[in-house]
């Protein structure tokens, strides 16, 4: 099951914060995730749209969200059950949409006119979006959209350099007006708090402050005669249409006397200019604060400014990166500032006060290439071809640190057997290898003769580092210690594509293009122990955890599992159908036929060792039973049709008698600033294209808890994992265990049976309800006479309970008794419990660092506050010293 999805913080479309500020809605291609800047997480919805998401509308009150994506698709989604209520089709792309702040209607401009809907409302409907009005008004495409405080009116921004305010009601004063007096398409419309005053800002970085002469209250309602006559008009225009297109009111640029008459009037106040005198700096997206008038615009150089209005004095301006900025937003208290870059994939909160970033993410700008855990699951190493490593921590989603020290891309990344040393292998020629205690990079290996690397692999022992090159076709070995070249295996006679340890001996299988893979033995001064050769080029190895079986997956697309002991074949998965493969939209030939030449490449057994993950060029990862060699499930990677090779037959409708419809480059639009170049221009990115990326699955691999897996692909690094939720799964159940027995149990006091009982039941809530009623002084009598199949069961639950409970020291009392009584037993299944006995180090580590963080920070205040006490009383007479005792005891109720 989707669990989240890391390495992408932002594609492209609006930025919006939630309503108490704390939280950011961020668009990541067809999902939508959600950073939670207060508690540190991020977490991405269970939801997708079929392409990409180009605008986000949230609610006021921040229940609901419409996400809209290129194709005009909306769904409406409620942000508290975290699932699509209502799907709905708009037919054309829309530029924006817009909730009224008091939430009972939303606007959304598409092609140039604007649509004012009816909002979903708390009841069940039968159609949850209702056309309410159609403004027509703007020649060229609208642009922007924003409201009045008080819901009356509303502001679009058009192509065609012109602003349109329209009444949301009939108003007799204000149906529609246009505003002009820009040379350039509008970026952005705001309205002054409480007033009609507005601010319009053009793409050429020019600010017009209008001033309107009547307030909000003046507004007057169209007196009911009126209203009555133009609804029956619009009723006998709406009997000729077959859809309802609700009421129509069209606007014109240039109004006549008689219709201005006694209606509210605009005058453009004053005009400012943020680039100086020669500079072409285009303007690509704003924000306005109306409570604190701050007004903060970015630009396509990267740079943002602060300034405040009506008086437009700069506060400060910043460049955050050299790519435009593409979305803004302000959170409600004005103190957060999210930036969006898409062309970095960049997500940034600024804190404009304190001038500090409270939140800085961005991904690897093009594709993730490999991954890795560490030993306990806590954090996950991703690779790219940007020549990054970034390691991410899995439970708050966050990249914490990115290394940037190769020039070339990243072929390959791993883990040491203690966690704290990450290495990596490039295209530039070197290894090297990162210290997560210091965040350095503290060794670097290299080839005698440079070479390009493409993968990596590392002992269980973390000593010795073997990295195979793709030009010089050998295997290079050296110590992690000293940082020499121990030695230089050849033997093949093609690139080698993969390396692996065996986790239990000194055994390095080698695959390589030859068609062979080779089993070097490291205590036989690495000779040769054993070569196994194959009918088809080799492109992954991968032991089993427990380093019994080897799996080798080829070219031909068949995977197959090896005895490597004995070098017997001992099974083969036919895997290519499984593949499924799209078909690009330039393939000249079907999805069916190119997928006779796909193949698999990148697998991984799963912690336990039954079950093989496989992935490859294709939209699937594939889990196979490894004993029956059957298919166990497919998990569908993305639904997302904005990437290539998606669908297996390509659309007829993009077919022309000249060839596909990709063919023709449309030109990235207004938005990238690249014009369609028309014969003789000599405007615009003369080299750029619109390409799609391809889908793809570059790496998996399994978590060491056995709770769950990931895989880099084009869309970033997705987590799959275990359902947590309510499964009703009862062990060796019968007729007497009921949730009443387990209670009158406990009311005996008879805890081990109690414990017994709801396994068996298998409920968490009931497994902690009984656990937690044991008193700690019992707990070393319970563990001693609980059998041993329910200790498993029980150190699993108490690794999954330290994630959730703050009862940590007594969770850590169980724990303890546990595996001190039955340490000896478990030791002897320790391969099978691995897993869980990672879970649990896991969940501890976690708490560990949390509370050493609190003390250490504690324990100095403490110090500080006595060495500060002892200062005052040498210097001043004694009557100050109350003061200090307030401060500790301050410090003393920290600790606590």
């Amino acid at each position: 099951q989707f669990s989240g999805l890391l390495g992408t913080v932002y594609r492209r479309g609006n930025l919006s914060f939630t309503r108490d500020g704390n939280s950011l809605l961020s668009p990541v291609g067809n999902r939508i995730s959600l950073f939670d800047l207060k508690n540190n997480k991020c977490e991405t919805l269970p939801l997708a749209t079929r392409l990409n998401i180009v605008c986000v509308g949230l609610s006021p009150d921040g229940s609901l969200a419409i996400l809209i994506d290129e194709e005009g698709v909306a769904l409406l989604v409620s942000l508290i059950g975290k699932c699509v209520i209502h799907q709905f089709y708009f037919h054309k792309p829309v530029h924006s949409v817009s909730f009224s702040p008091d939430g009972k209607k939303f606007v959304v401009t598409k092609d140039n006119l604007a649509y004012l809907y009816h909002a979903p409302g708390k009841k069940r409907e039968f159609n949850a979006f209702v056309l309410d009005k159609t403004y027509y008004g703007p020649y060229d495409e609208t642009t922007c959209i924003d409201w009045t405080d008080d819901s009356k009116c509303f502001a679009v921004g058009s192509k065609d350099m012109s602003t349109w305010v329209f009444g949301a009601e009939r108003w007799e004063n204000l149906i529609y007006y246009s505003l002009g007096g820009h040379k350039d398409v509008i970026v952005a419309c705001f309205f002054e708090e409480n007033s009609l005053d507005l601010y319009t800002i053009s793409q050429d970085a020019a600010l017009c402050v209008w001033q309107c002469d009547t307030e909000l209250d003046g507004l007057k309602p169209m007196p009911p005669k009126e209203a009555a006559k133009e609804k029956k008009a619009a009723e006998d225009d709406e009997e000729l249409l077959e859809e309802p297109k609700g009421e129509e009111i069209h606007g014109k640029a240039d109004p006549s006397e008689q219709e201005t008459r006694n209606k509210v009037k605009y005058s453009r106040v004053a005009k400012y200019f943020f680039n100086k005198e020669g500079d072409f700096n285009n303007l690509t997206a704003a924000a306005y604060h109306k409570k604190t008038h701050l007004l903060v615009t970015g630009f396509a150089s990267g740079i943002f400014h602060l300034h405040e209005l009506p008086d437009f004095n700069l506060i400060h301006s910043l460049s955050i990166s050299d790519q435009r900025i593409a979305s803004i937003s302000i959170n409600c208290t004005g103190d957060w500032i999210a930036f969006g870059c898409s062309g970095l994939g960049q997500l940034l909160v600024w804190e404009w006060q304190s001038e500090s970033y409270v939140l800085k993410q961005q991904g690897h700008f093009n594709s993730m290439v490999s991954l890795a855990y560490s030993p306990d699951g806590q954090y996950i190493v991703t690779g790219g071809e940007d020549g990054k490593v970034k390691v991410w921590n899995t439970s708050s989603s966050f990249c914490f640190v990115t290394f940037t020290e190769h020039n070339s891309g990243v072929t390959a990344v791993t883990f040491t057997s203690s966690g704290f040393v990450v290495l990596s292998a490039s295209l530039d020629g070197t290894v090297r290898a990162f210290d997560l205690h210091r965040y350095r990079n503290f060794r670097t290996f290299t080839s005698p003769r440079p070479s390009q690397f493409s993968c990596l692999a590392v002992d269980s022992s973390g000593e010795i580092v073997a990295a195979g090159s793709q030009d010089s076709f050998e295997i290079f070995i050296w110590s992690m210690q000293s940082g020499r070249l121990l030695d230089v295996l050849a033997g093949h006679e093609g690139p080698i594509s993969c390396l692996s340890f065996n986790p239990m001996k000194c055994v390095l299988a080698s695959a390589s293009w030859d068609k062979t893979v080779k089993l070097w033995d490291m205590l036989d001064s690495w000779r040769t122990k054993e070569t196994l050769i194959m009918n088809s080029d080799v492109l992954v190895v991968a032991f089993r955890p427990d380093g019994k079986e080897l799996a080798v997956a080829a070219l031909n697309g068949q995977i197959t599992f090896w005895d490597h002991e004995n070098a017997v074949q001992t099974g083969s998965i036919e895997g290519r159908h499984d593949l499924q493969m799209g078909r690009k939209e330039l393939d000249k030939i079907t999805a069916k036929q190119a997928a006779k030449g796909k193949s698999f490449t990148t697998l991984c057994y799963s912690a336990d060792g039954q079950s093989i993950l496989a992935g490859g060029l294709s939209k699937f990862v594939c889990i196979y039973n490894v004993k029956e060699q059957i298919l166990m499930k497919k998990f569908e990677i993305s639904c997302n049709y904005s990437l290539d090779a998606m669908e297996e037959y390509l659309d007829r409708r993009k077919m022309t008698e000249f060839g596909s419809m990709a063919l023709i480059d449309e030109g990235g639009g207004d938005d990238e600033g690249v014009a369609i170049p028309l014969p003789g221009v000599k405007r615009g990115d003369m080299s750029y294209r619109h390409f799609k990326p391809e889908i793809r699955v570059t790496c998996v691999r399994f978590c060491p808890t056995g709770r769950n897996w990931a895989a880099t692909t084009t869309e970033g690094l997705l987590l799959y994992s275990l359902d947590s939720g309510l499964i009703f799964d009862p062990f060796e159940l019968d007729i007497d265990v009921t949730p009443s027995n387990i209670h009158k149990t406990l009311n005996q006091k008879e805890y081990t049976l109690a414990i017994v009982m709801a396994f068996k039941l298998n409920e968490k809530k009931l497994i902690q309800e009984v656990i937690e009623t044991v008193p700690s002084s019992e707990v070393d009598v319970v563990c001693s006479s609980l059998p041993d199949l329910y200790v498993e069961k029980l150190l699993e639950f108490l690794a999954s309970a330290f994630e959730t409970s703050c009862h940590l020291e007594f969770y850590l009392i169980w724990a303890q008794k546990l595996l001190m009584l039955h340490g000896q037993k478990l030791k002897t299944r320790s391969v099978k419990l691995l897993p869980v006995i990672q879970f649990l180090q896991k969940s501890i580590q976690r708490h560990f660092e949390d509370v050493s963080k609190l003390c250490e920070w504690n324990i100095y205040n403490i110090k500080y506050a006595l060495a500060i006490s002892q200062q005052r009383g040498m210097k001043r007479p004694a009557e100050e010293t109350p003061g200090d005792e307030e401060e500790l005891d301050s410090d003393s109720d920290y600790l606590m």
